[in-house]
């Protein structure tokens, strides 16, 4: 008898544990405004949010239990700063939640641009870091809007909102930078990313608030992407994201150092068009609830966004203020 209770934990478990797999349909269930206009993670007894400053933490009845905000006392020193470094960050993106940790990335971002890029993690019963793993440069990545945990290979991926045409992964036991894929086509302004089944899925914000046209989800698979890290070799200095540096005569400027090594190409196709949100806003995070299976996604709506911060809300329409969804979806096959 006793076996036999210990098969049926273990299927159990084992069930439990298998959960998380991607569908190809999904149906709106519900929607909860939520304070934080960031990422949404779930693990199996709780949900978190993080806001652009902030972390929140919810039981599976969205019952909030525990939060921690940066902010400012009146003489303009942080209470209970979240970032290690303060004065150098103002900006959490989607997050994931893994073994008991949260994975943040984390940076100064400002106009369309991402600096001092950090990835932090954080306790998730506390809310309070714990460890950070080293960002590299030299990978090519300049923003970070998204991380997420590959369970199966042991890895964190990356996203870059400001240049979407690659997420970047590494390794949680090294903590060193393994490899970048390249998404093809490019799902541009990505925001959040989720890995689950060996497929990555991408919420870009490509649609436009102003005009009402929808965000969408993506799929990309991500099996077999080859370890390449980093080499010393030559590359080109970019004089920003888009554009290369040149000399006095017009040449290219260059470097000599560590480089990344290489990349995969990944094959970029539509999960999703996301035409029931309430209004056309600012696609966000997104991730699966290990439990249901249901695919949850923030999104923000009611001011206009340009590169990447609001700029007010839409009056005309109503709006006083931004809102915060998430927005829960079950899986119909």
């Amino acid at each position: 008898m006793k076996k036999l209770l210990v098969l049926i934990a273990a299927c159990s478990l084992g069930m439990a544990v298998n959960a998380q797999h991607l569908g190809t349909e999904y149906r709106l269930k519900k929607v909860i405004e939520v304070p934080g206009r960031q990422g949404i993670a779930a693990d199996k007894d709780y949900f978190y949010v993080s806001d652009t400053r902030g972390l929140y933490k919810y039981d599976h009845n969205w019952n909030l239990v525990k939060k921690r905000v940066q902010t400012k006392d009146k003489n303009g020193k942080f209470i209970d700063p979240l970032f290690q470094n303060p004065d150098k960050a103002n900006h959490f993106g989607d997050i994931d939640v893994y073994n008991g940790k949260i994975y943040t990335g984390n940076e100064y971002f400002n106009l369309g641009r991402g600096f001092n890029i950090s990835i932090d993690i954080y306790d998730a019963n506390t809310l309070e870091y714990v460890e950070s793993i080293p960002w590299k440069a030299e990978s090519g990545q300049v923003e970070v809007s998204g991380v997420a945990v590959d369970r199966e290979r042991g890895l964190v991926w990356l996203s870059d909102w400001v240049d979407s045409r690659y997420v970047y992964a590494y390794s949680l036991e090294t903590k060193d930078y393994y490899t970048k894929v390249q998404c093809r086509p490019e799902p541009y302004w990505c925001q959040g990313i989720y890995v689950v089944d060996g497929v990555m899925l991408l919420s870009a914000d490509d649609g436009e608030s102003t005009y009402h046209i929808a965000d969408n989800v993506y799929k990309m698979d991500i099996t077999g992407a080859p370890y390449t890290g980093l080499v010393q070799g030559t590359e080109p200095v970019k004089e920003n994201p888009w554009a290369v540096k040149t000399d006095k005569d017009g040449k290219v400027v260059t470097r000599t150092g560590e480089i990344a090594g290489g990349a995969m190409g990944g094959k970029v196709t539509l999960l999703r068009e996301m035409t029931d949100f309430r209004r056309a806003g600012e696609i966000e995070g997104l991730t699966i609830d290990p439990n249901t299976d249901d695919l949850l996604v923030l999104n923000n709506r009611g001011t206009q966004i340009i590169l990447g911060m609001s700029q007010g809300p839409f009056t005309k329409e109503g709006y006083t203020k931004e809102i915060h969804e998430v927005y829960v979806y079950e899986k119909i096959k």
